[in-house]
């Protein structure tokens, strides 16, 4: 019998994730489809979830928190960033995860970047930037800001991740780390430090940090600006831009004239596209011999991108 899968949200006429988990399956001859459904309302994404006619989804903007609250069984990514890009269905149940943190770290890390004592700045308060936020942490990240438009929005948003944090990291059983060298998340929770604020309150944390991630939708349309000043941006800095597309974003841009090393979207984009595969493997119970590695090469190439 053919699985369906597909990527939910709106708008989705540029997205290469069909291209990516279809050339996966093939490869691993599995009987799955992975198409797009893109729903131009809540409603009719929610009439969507409710109907459970798939076996697992990617969820992109602006349904994260719509798949987060559908979801009957929530996994501790999904719970800390608010909102999941991932959904698999088993038997009743449809299991939520969020693979935004684990694939930037992971993207950034293959390019050599060490998390281990270093400072970062993500951008947005949204889902995807309290999981890239937590996934930082986790690899090591000793000083980690979330910046917003607004310093009441991004204290907020801080605040209920620290203490839904929390609550998991003093638990009964410990979640060990996810990956080799990576911190439990009680030694994640105790050893890294939080702070938040406005690009406008708190500039230093921007100039400051040695990593840099945007993780808002500027930049998905054309003419859009970076989402604070880049002349805060320094030489040593690493620049991630969550987004990707034909051009380079008005960051992505800045950045690279200032000297920064400074990537687009697409290698999180192939990433979190492995973790997501994995994650639909483990609950549909399929075991398979491809590496991440080897996943990875597979669907970067499929989506054409260099990374």
């Amino acid at each position: 019998m053919r699985e369906r899968l597909y990527l939910l949200g709106h708008p989705l006429s540029h997205s290469k994730s069909p291209l990516m988990h279809n050339a996966l399956y093939k490869r691993l001859g599995l009987p799955w489809e992975y198409g797009v459904m893109d729903c131009a309302d809540k409603e009719q994404a929610q009439r969507f979830l409710d109907k459970r006619g798939f076996l697992g989804l990617n969820v992109t903007t602006p349904y994260k928190p719509t798949a987060f609250q559908a979801a009957t069984l929530k996994g501790a990514s999904a719970k800390l960033a608010r909102g999941a890009n991932v959904l698999v269905c088993r038997g009743e149940a449809l299991i939520a995860y969020n693979k935004d943190g684990e694939g930037c770290v992971s993207y950034l890390e293959r390019q050599g970047f060490s998390f281990r004592g270093a400072s970062v700045a993500v951008c947005g308060t949204g889902p995807t930037a309290l999981a890239i936020l937590h996934a930082a942490a986790c690899a090591g990240a000793q000083g980690l800001a979330l910046v917003g438009r607004s310093e009441q929005r991004a204290a907020a948003a801080l605040k209920a991740y620290r203490e839904e944090f929390k609550a998991m990291a003093y638990a009964t059983i410990e979640l060990p780390a996810l990956r080799e060298g990576h911190r439990s998340f009680r030694e994640a929770y105790d050893e890294a430090k939080f702070t938040s604020g406005s690009y406008d309150s708190v500039p230093q944390l921007i100039a400051e940090a040695d990593l840099v991630v945007d993780a808002t939708t500027l930049g998905m349309k054309a003419g859009d600006a970076s989402p604070f000043d880049t002349a805060l941006l320094q030489e040593h800095q690493t620049v991630y831009d969550v987004v990707y597309g034909q051009a380079q974003t008005a960051l992505v841009t800045a950045a690279r004239e200032k000297g920064c090393r400074a990537f687009d979207g697409r290698g999180m984009l192939v990433a979190q596209a492995v973790a997501s595969a994995t994650a639909f493997f483990e609950v549909s119970g399929i075991e398979t011999d491809a590496t991440e590695d080897e996943m990875f090469a597979i669907m970067a190439r499929a989506a054409g991108f260099e990374c």
